[in-house]
């Protein structure tokens, strides 16, 4: 085979036409040898090929009788001295960071870790076993592709919709995908799947990790899974599970299911985990960067660097204090935008990659890069704002530009609507868009991403019928998951037949799904949920791939009267432009009208005081929202007006009555929405009626001008 020496840049492996080149980074190594594979499960090479050419601590060569479709993989010489934070082991098959197609998934065996281990359970010496038999092969690709005509949607935050989802568990149970897609990123693009996203209102969908991941070996050895994905091992390559193949169908599949996206008008958003590797602690296997540099791409104890500085709770954390760990990371996220045309991100336990020392650093080295970067600065950037490590609960400090996952909403919305009390102040704050949060950092509205349900925790539908975790199913005596639910069963714990406790459950839901179609910031709605969909009390799935975890598109009677209360609530929120304002309203008189933007009223109709404020029995809040307050814009920057609405809510068991406002135009109040089921009920020229556990909406309909 004839060996050219190629360039340095870009790294990975690249084909130009007429060969492949390749290149992979090590600072400590010293010796690089690539291994071109026939088969997927080939144990031995089919060529060993030393990399002569080394610049820049890059290694490179040039493969001119090299075609896409080539399996290979790298072996990497150097110091075998965890003392000293340096695990090379030529003997471990490593798979390349830069890979852009990975061909088959993790055989577990002892070969995999480059250690033997001593009596006292420490990495003592080498393992000299061959661990190419157990390593998925990394797969030259053809990048080229027909994306002529796809134009990302560039939805406004304001005006998104999220719906996190998974792409097998979406999918996998769907009558009206085809078999033969179900599960994969095409069954994803079906028109099953995107009629239902767009009767919903969604905008963008936000995909649990597709990055290449592996299965924990604890797992697999109990017959579990890593049904979730967060254990990345290829932070370029599209997970194969959800393709029809592994010899790069996985890379073309993935662009077809965002191009067909794209032209529904919905935006592809993943859930990224850059913040460890599925290498796992001083105990792991060496799969990748571990046998590549660990010094260079891992945290390492500063006191003894056998050891990792783990943030995550999983092992391991990266190590942002080095340019080529920085690197890495932007240069996949650049990747998934350019070449994958993914119009965004949310980044799992963010502050990891804000600890630049041992604090969570706000304006860190990778933020700076984020925000000057041409390509990553316009697209969305979401963050998981809290890691396990000190200080690591960061919700509203993340820099202007990104975006939250809000945990404080999702807290006081649950706490609020099992009955809580005391709970009014907090609910006007996450109702008009968790100011208390952003606005001192002058973040607008849209950085609060809005959830009460996500895949980690309780589904909406469990949330109403179990106080405790039922997490058996995963092997770990029910310890795992957080016993922090805010949960409430409304009269026994999980299933039954009783109607007056569906009717309640059912009633709670519409609250929590209402709630946030009508709360200021960007709501995001967990797969399911709007089904109605149950895992049966466990509240940390991970392990669960099978029906536990895949939504049953079998719906009863009441599964689809969930469904059309969601999809109606979502319309009100589409066609009322004040409920999903870009800035903060303020309680202040709108330019040009009598009235204020926001107004908190009090049952009797008289705007709430201090004192109301500070009542620890009041259950219930009107917010009035002023219809001219609308900040929203056209494209030719003409303001869209809308309607003068009036949200009521009321978590407490009694009927409350609800004296309206009078409206300096005059007209009368038309009810839109009501939880209670009362969708339809006109209220008086005075007074509403809310009953228990319930919310109300209503819009102001302004008399004719012959008749004001």
């Amino acid at each position: 085979m004839r060996v050219w020496p190629g360039q340095p840049y870009p790294l990975g492996a690249t084909w130009d036409g007429e060969g492949v080149n390749f290149a992979i980074f090590s600072e400590n190594a010293t010796g690089v040898e690539l291994c071109l594979f026939s088969g997927p499960d080939d144990a031995v090479e089919s060529s060993r090929i030393a990399l002569r050419e080394r610049n820049d601590q890059i290694w490179h060569c040039y493969l001119p009788d090299v075609r896409p479709g080539q399996l290979y993989g790298y072996r990497v010489h150097g110091p075998y001295s965890p003392d000293d934070g340096h695990r090379f082991n030529p003997s471990c098959l490593l798979i390349d960071p830069y890979a852009k197609a990975i061909g088959g998934t993790i055989t577990w065996s002892d070969a995999l870790f480059g250690y033997q281990v001593g009596g006292d359970q420490q990495d003592l010496t080498m393992n000299h076993s061959n661990s190419a038999g157990h390593v998925p092969k990394c797969v030259v690709i053809d990048s080229a592709f027909t994306w002529s005509g796809d134009r990302p949607p560039r939805v406004p935050w304001h005006r998104t919709v999220i719906y996190e989802c998974h792409v097998k568990g979406l999918t996998k149970r769907h009558p009206h995908v085809p078999e033969h897609v179900r599960g994969t990123y095409l069954g994803l693009a079906s028109d099953a799947i995107i009629d239902h996203l767009i009767s919903l209102g969604v905008t963008a969908v936000e995909l649990l990790p597709v990055h290449h991941f592996a299965i924990d070996r604890a797992l697999a050895e109990r017959g579990l899974t890593n049904y979730w994905g967060y254990n990345s091992i290829g932070f370029f390559a599209p997970d194969v599970r959800y393709a029809s193949g592994a010899m790069g169908q996985q890379v073309g599949e993935f662009k077809s299911m965002v191009k067909t996206l794209h032209s529904a008008g919905i935006e592809v958003i993943l859930d990224v985990v850059y913040n460890h590797t599925a290498e796992g602690n001083q105990l792991g296997p060496t799969l990748s960067l571990r046998g590549i540099d660990n010094a260079t791409y891992y945290r390492l104890d500063p006191k003894n660097p056998r050891y990792y500085v783990d943030f995550t709770g999983t092992g391991n954390s990266l190590n942002m204090q080095h340019p080529r760990t920085i690197q890495l990371i932007m240069d996949s996220l650049r990747y998934w935008v350019t070449e994958m045309h993914v119009d965004g991100f949310r980044f799992d336990l963010a502050p990891v990659l804000a600890r630049e020392l041992f604090e969570v650093n706000r304006l860190g080295t990778f933020f700076d890069i984020i925000h000057q970067d041409p390509v990553l600065s316009r697209v969305k950037l979401i963050a998981e704002p809290w890691d396990i490590g000190p200080g690591g609960y960061q919700v509203g400090n993340f820099p202007i530009g990104w975006a939250e996952w809000n945990g404080k909403y999702r807290d006081d919305v649950r706490r609020f609507w099992r009955g809580d009390a005391g709970m009014v102040n907090d609910l006007a704050s996450r109702l008009s868009g968790s100011s208390d949060i952003y606005q001192w950092s002058n973040r607008p509205t849209y950085a609060s991403i809005n959830f009460v349900t996500a895949h980690d925790g309780f589904t909406l539908r469990d949330l109403t019928s179990y106080e405790r975790k039922h997490n058996l199913p995963n092997g770990e005596e029910n310890r795992d998951g957080t016993d922090a639910n805010y949960s409430r069963n409304w009269g026994v714990e999980g299933p039954t037949h009783d109607p007056r406790i569906l009717a309640r459950r059912e009633r709670i839901m519409r609250n929590f799904l209402a709630t946030l179609a009508f709360s200021e910031g960007v709501p995001m709605l967990s797969h399911g949920d709007e089904l109605g969909r149950t895992q049966l009390g466990n509240n940390n799935a991970y392990a669960q791939d099978n029906e536990t975890t895949w939504v049953d598109w079998n719906l009863e009677a009441r599964q689809r009267a969930m469904l059309d209360f969601t999809r109606r609530v979502f319309a009100i929120r589409h066609a009322n432009p004040v409920l999903r304002r870009r800035g903060f309203l303020r309680g202040q008189v709108v330019d040009g009208s009598s009235t204020k933007d926001l107004s908190w009223l009090h049952p009797d109709g008289r705007e709430m005081t201090d004192a109301d404020w500070r009542d620890h029995d009041s259950h219930i809040l009107g917010m009035l929202i002023n219809g001219d307050a609308s900040d929203d814009i056209d494209d030719h920057g003409r303001p869209i007006k809308g309607d003068s609405l009036l949200l009521i809510v009321n978590n407490q068991e009694e009927m409350r009555r609800f004296t309206l406002p009078v409206l300096a135009v005059a007209g009368e109040w038309e009810e839109m929405a009501h939880t209670a089921a009362r969708q339809g009920v006109s209220p008086d020229e005075h007074e509403t009626t809310v009953a228990p556990f319930s919310l109300v909406l209503l819009r102001y309909a302004p008399a004719p001008p012959g008749e004001r």
